[in-house]
């Protein structure tokens, strides 16, 4: 059950956006107090399972070579084979291409060293170093999770946002959504609560209605 809290902001935040012609995602916008984000360990690197998902489609791309490539095939969106790593590591442009247009990456675990060496430099960077997973396994489930799953990064700024959903959803299970997020982000930081100075909700492009 979602809190009476989270039901009433997000209601306000859909309810102050005009209608648009495209489909507004609702986003949530953490802002962080008396946190030292210039050390790396306190910064806040989190993906998040939504218990309501997405509600759109999320992009996900595979590393991985024989039986894993081929299980791959009939789950996600690309499938990265090792013969093809040196021309993609090669092609900078086609790199960084398939970076911002896939929203997670999933491995094999053994092809991870290369991956970090080879295109480390255009993968970490936004965060999409692959998931590892054993030779052979099946990548289905974890591919069904990641694309009902939110990444949030605070890198060094104060202040970041995420999505929690799209417009179109029932408000409770956008809340059910919200309300997941700041758990886990409250449960990430060191003094909890104590370290957020405030969060918002909005759709993409209405107003910021304080959440708390």
């Amino acid at each position: 059950m979602a809190d009476t809290n989270t039901i009433e902001t997000l209601k306000k935040a859909v309810e102050a956006s005009k209608n648009r012609n495209f489909e507004e995602s609702v986003d949530i916008a953490f802002n962080l107090k008396d946190v030292d984000l210039s050390v790396p360990k306190n910064r806040v690197e989190l993906a998040v399972l939504l218990p309501k998902g997405r509600g759109k489609d999320v992009k996900v791309a595979v590393f991985g070579s024989a039986e894993l490539a081929l299980k791959a095939k009939k789950v996600a969106d690309l499938v990265i084979q090792p013969e093809d790593l040196e021309d993609l590591a090669d092609d900078k442009k086609k790199a960084k291409k398939i970076a911002n247009t896939y929203d997670f990456f999933v491995a094999e675990a053994p092809l991870m060293p290369v991956i970090g060496k080879r295109l480390g430099i255009v993968l970490a960077p936004r965060g999409k170093m692959p998931r590892p997973i054993p030779p052979g396994a099946d990548p289905g489930p974890i591919i069904s999770g990641l694309r009902n799953t939110v990444r949030l990064r605070s890198r060094d700024k104060r202040t970041f946002h995420a999505s929690v959903g799209m417009k179109s959803m029932k408000i409770e299970d956008l809340a059910e959504n919200v309300d997941e997020i700041v758990k886990r982000v409250i449960g990430t930081l060191e003094r909890g609560k104590m370290n957020l100075a405030s969060v918002y909700l909005k759709t993409t492009m209405g107003p910021g209605i304080r959440l708390m």
